[in-house]
């Protein structure tokens, strides 16, 4: 039986998808009082909320002054993007190396699923249906490796990445096929492939990276 969400889970839950949608905007400051009665609840699981997402980098304590929604700026993306491609490639080696069936056939479904809601008539990125596919497929990439906290910390940077991403081009058309760059790193993995395999999430990810940087620098080129 599947233990029931505790009141903090849930909460921090939809916080992080509101901070991701830009629903609350950066740096935007988050009293407690005020989210407390927007959720209906006390403000115990709303400050466990906010010290979780603090722990994830989407949220800043700040000493006497409460809580505000992180920044973002284009010195932090090149960090992520780094990061990223530092971590991701490695994990996704260790899991073709390390991982079985199980973790082949939990990759090739999500990747059915990603692919089904991409090939819907009208689809456009952003929908909560495809985020959620998207998300499940990259942690999916990686989830073989065997390592608890690498795979840890490759989920917050993709949820570090995803926020800039829906924060900066959800203005603009998709200018690659991310749907044959996800089947491309996918077959390399089924053919048990390292090599190809992680130079192409690599590119996959870097690409990502430099679109959302070059829209940052755009609005604001001081950045």
């Amino acid at each position: 039986m599947t233990a029931k969400p505790s009141i903090a889970s849930e909460v921090t839950q939809q916080l992080r998808d509101a901070i991701l949608r830009g629903q609350i905007a950066p740096n935007a400051k988050l009293r407690l009082e005020e989210l407390g009665a927007n959720f209906g609840v006390s403000l115990s699981p709303i400050r466990e909320a906010l010290l979780r997402l603090s722990g994830e980098g989407f949220v800043v304590s700040e000493d006497q002054r409460g809580f505000r929604v992180a920044a973002a700026s284009a010195q932090n993306l090149a960090e992520v993007t780094a990061l990223r491609s530092l971590l991701e490639p490695y994990a996704l080696r260790l899991s073709i190396e390390a991982g079985d069936v199980k973790w082949e056939e939990g990759l090739i479904a999500i990747s059915h699923r990603l692919t089904r809601i991409e090939q819907q008539n009208g689809f456009v990125p952003f929908l909560d249906e495809w985020e959620r596919a998207h998300r499940d497929f990259h942690i999916a990439l990686v989830a073989g490796c065997g390592m608890p906290m690498l795979l840890q910390f490759c989920s917050m940077l993709h949820d570090q990445s995803d926020r800039y991403r829906r924060l900066y081009l959800q203005k603009r058309p998709p200018q690659r096929n991310v749907a044959m760059e996800h089947a491309g790193i996918v077959e390399a993995v089924l053919a048990h492939d390292a090599d190809t395999a992680c130079a192409r999430l690599l590119e996959h990810s870097q690409q990502t990276g430099a679109a959302v940087l070059a829209f940052i620098n755009e609005l604001d080129p001081k950045e």
